[in-house]
């Protein structure tokens, strides 16, 4: 269940008066603001992976599932960066599309490939917002696709050990690793 900062504040011990959860509120708001529209240096993001996913909010009393559209690269270096993140609708084309300009206009360019869930609506604004990009279907999507449902947290837990190495070499060893487990 969501839980709003005030609740949390006040289970810490902390005032809690109005007026103080307003000031920490306000500033951490703004730092996400300031972090979700900063420039993106253009030509670094050749790989961009794409996903969206639902998460609990609670407003004015209210609870309701959102949409949170993330974006995630690796750049010329190899390392990942958080893009951006948004509210949208998952499988709509326009909410897709909207956030796809969006993270354009914040200097997202020279994207080669998008990962992704294949889901129409993010193929479909991958077209339109970024031409020039191939899509790929994400390889844990395929591998889960084919995995019965009896091995799915053996091979979640097998998976992420791969995607957690710091180097491509690292990653190899261990997808071989894997592999040999698997086979044995």
């Amino acid at each position: 269940m969501c839980r709003r900062v005030e609740d949390i504040t006040k289970a810490c011990g902390q005032k809690s008066n109005s007026l103080y959860h307003q000031q920490p509120n306000k500033k951490v708001y703004v730092t996400v603001e300031d972090w979700r529209n900063h420039p993106l240096q253009g030509g670094r993001y050749s790989y961009a992976y794409m996903d969206g996913s639902y998460l609990c909010r609670n407003r004015g009393g209210e609870f309701e599932n959102i949409a949170n559209l993330v974006a995630v690269e690796v750049n010329e270096d190899g390392y990942c960066e958080d893009l951006g993140a948004a509210e949208g609708l998952k499988g709509v084309n326009a909410s897709w599309n909207d956030f796809f300009q969006w993270l354009r206009g914040r200097g997202l360019n020279g994207v080669k490939l998008i990962v992704g869930d294949k889901c129409l609506g993010m193929l479909e604004a991958v077209g339109e917002v970024f031409p020039a990009a191939k899509y790929q279907r994400c390889t844990s999507i395929n591998v889960f696709s084919v995995t019965p449902r009896s091995k799915m947290k053996l091979v979640a837990k097998r998976l992420k050990a791969i995607h957690a190495q710091e180097s491509k070499k690292a990653t190899l060893e261990q997808a071989k690793a894997v592999g040999r487990n698997c086979t044995s």
